[in-house]
């Protein structure tokens, strides 16, 4: 007889892949497993649950990078991450701070919207056990435009800080949980966008403490 086991998919961009402050542009540096946030919240769920980690770095709502690559539209690639990963209980997504690029010259409302429509992806698929599994949707925390990274996000920072509002309304819209990271965590001040390990740390307790809400 299989085991019951709850099932998390974290659906993410670098921040949830790991990736650490970076010094340049070719810097690929990436915490340990244990270290990122998924793996904290995999330690704080504790047994009974697996937590499935899909970070990629660059990975946009909905939008084909022109730059990056058309790769990294998260819009294309969730139906089948969906669908490779079930059942599923509850997906933690957490995506917007690429949107943010000056590249795309989207509004806060707009990243939101686009968020919204991968929420109803989830909402609309048949990747839980009866039906579709929950969806935690994740305010990422506000940029700051400093360092070898603030020209890419130009103008970014003050949209950044408008988006936890937004989400909070999408959530409520779509009848999903909501988190504010922001309200938690930090980005690293020195490089604008990424956390450092103590920020992954908490984000994944608060992760945890929010499913924990949310599905007893």
């Amino acid at each position: 007889m299989a085991e019951t086991v709850r099932t998390v998919l974290c659906f993410g961009d670098s921040n949830t892949h790991g990736s650490c402050p970076m010094s340049d542009l070719e810097d690929v540096r990436r915490f340990g497993p244990a270290e990122r946030w998924p793996g904290r919240l995999a330690a704080a769920l504790g047994p009974g649950w697996h937590v499935i980690e899909e970070g990629h770095p660059g990975r946009t709502t909905v939008h084909p990078d022109p730059v990056e690559g058309v790769h990294k539209n998260g819009s294309a690639v969730l139906p089948a991450i969906l669908e490779s990963h079930r059942p599923l209980d509850v997906v933690v997504l957490m995506l917007g701070t690429n949107d943010l690029k000056a590249r795309f010259a989207v509004t806060p409302f707009d990243i939101a919207l686009s968020v919204e429509a991968l929420v109803r992806t989830i909402a609309a698929s048949e990747a839980g056990l009866a039906g579709a599994p929950a969806t935690l949707l994740v305010a990422p925390a506000p940029i700051r435009e400093v360092g070898w990274l603030g020209d890419m996000f130009l103008g970014g920072e003050a949209k950044s800080t408008q988006l936890a509002a937004h989400y909070a309304a999408v959530a409520e819209r779509t009848g999903a949980g909501f988190l504010d990271a922001g309200a938690a965590i930090a980005v690293d001040p020195a490089e604008g966008i990424h956390l450092d390990a103590a920020a992954h740390a908490t984000l994944g307790r608060a992760v945890a403490d929010a499913l924990g809400r949310m599905l007893n």
